[in-house]
Parts: C-alpha cells; structure tokens; sequence
C-alpha cells in the first residue's frame, strides 16, 4: 500500500461492518501508512462485531452509525463526523456502501430496481452532498488534487459499463438492478467531478474487482486482501488527471 495515506488526516468509508468496507478499515490501519481518523460507518454498529474489535485495538478508528438511504440518518452523521475532524475537514470519503438486487428481464420489477437505485445511486449523492461543507473545508487547507487535500472515491463496477456489455460478455450476470445502479453511479460521479472540480475537490469511480464476499459470491477470483491492497495503492495515487475517471483496481482506466 502506497504511502500517501500518512498525508491524510481523515478517511471516511460507509459500509465498514463487512466485505469491502470492513477490509478497507482494517488494511488502512494496520498498515505503515495509516491516515489520522478513519471514520467507519455502519447501519447497525453494535451488530459489526468484527468493526468493533477492530476499533477496540486501535483508537484512530471511529465508528458513526449510517444508514445511507435515510436522509435524517445522513445528516446526523454528518454532524457527528465535524465533530471528529472540526476545523481539517475531511480529506477522504470513500463511498463504498451497496447492494445488489439480483433480477433478470422476466422476473425484475419496478420496486427492485428502485431499491438498488436508492442504494447504489442515489446515496453516494445524498452522502457527498451533505458532507460537501466538511470536504471544502479540507480542500480550503491544501493545493493540488489527491487524498491529501480532498476527494470522492465511489466504488463503482466494470459491471455499470455500458461498453462492456456487449459481444462475449453479453450472457453474464443479467442483474438489470445492480447493472444500471452502477451505470448511474458512473453517471453521478462524472456529473460531481464536473461540479466539484473548481473547489479542487478530485472525484473519481473505482471498480474493486470481483471479490469474494456476501455480495461476490465464493466464485470470485479476487480475495478481499488482494482486491483492496490494490484499490487503496490506487486512491493514494490519485491526482488531477484522474479526476472523473472510471478505474479498474489494477489503475487502468475503464471505458463508460
């Protein structure tokens, strides 16, 4: 893992009670670059058992409840997370919360897809936005673009390629939820780098791999060590040219 995290005085990751999320709390603080505060959110935090041992060892870890398709649940957390960073502001968020709604073109229907809209979409949106104030605070204190000042990181999916999916790759996973939630998340993405980009806050897509997880499945060729050790060499790398990029964890660009 890069060194650039030591740079960077607060990291916040929703979804840190299992899978990706939690992999990435735990790889960031025992690493050798490890940021000031890495603020972990979970819906139910009591129930994250493995979170809470881990921030029973190690005191840079706060845990703040989150559940990001609930507005009111959103801003509170918010209001917890300037508490901890105050006047620094937050360098680093890392939208890594989702879901996925398996359902093919017979058997999906409107509420599914909504579901994983509001998840994987819509959150990241409402998350950023609210947090927005503490981010510009952090971008305020810094110059250049990267995690040492301020940045977006949303962990999106080659999966959300409109591209992609097509030829050899067309009779994979057939999940029109998850599908098109990772497609407008890209959208998203694109849309804030444009916006954000004058505040040098950097905005960037990222997809982790295929890993075995809850979500994965145990088919997946990636573990959540390997996959993460690269997608956090990756967010520590990130500068100005790779604002509203769409990444593979490897750091290759990945096309829309």
């Amino acid at each position: 893992m890069t060194d650039a995290f030591k740079n960077c005085k607060s990291v916040m990751i929703t979804g840190a009670s299992r899978g990706l999320g939690l992999q990435m709390v735990e790889t960031l603080v025992t690493g050798n670059s490890s940021p000031g505060k890495i603020i972990a959110t979970a819906r139910n935090p009591p129930g994250a058992k493995e979170l809470q041992s881990l921030a029973g060892k190690y005191p840079q870890i706060h845990i703040i409840t989150l559940d990001v398709i609930n507005q009111q649940s959103i801003e509170s957390a918010a209001k917890e997370v300037e508490q901890l960073v105050q006047e620094d502001g937050l360098n680093c968020l890392i939208n890594n919360a989702g879901i996925n709604v398996v359902a093919n073109f017979e058997t999906v229907t409107a509420e599914q897809m909504l579901e994983n809209f509001h998840t994987n979409s819509v959150a990241p949106l409402m998350i950023t936005k609210a947090f927005l104030p503490l981010l510009r605070r952090a971008a305020a204190r810094g110059s250049g673009m990267g995690i040492h000042r301020a940045a977006v990181i949303n962990i999106t999916s080659l999966l959300g390629s409109v591209e992609l999916y097509w030829g050899d790759r067309a009779d994979t996973f057939k999940w029109y939820p998850y599908r098109t939630s990772k497609s407008a998340l890209n959208m998203v993405t694109r849309c804030m780098a444009v916006d954000l980009h004058h505040e040098g806050i950097l905005v960037m897509a990222l997809h982790p791999g295929w890993v075995r997880t809850d979500m994965g499945g145990q088919e997946a060729p990636l573990s959540t060590e390997e996959s993460i050790s690269s997608v956090l060499s990756v967010i520590g790398e990130l500068t100005e040219e790779h604002h509203g990029s769409f990444l593979h964890y490897t750091g290759e660009p990945l096309p829309w």
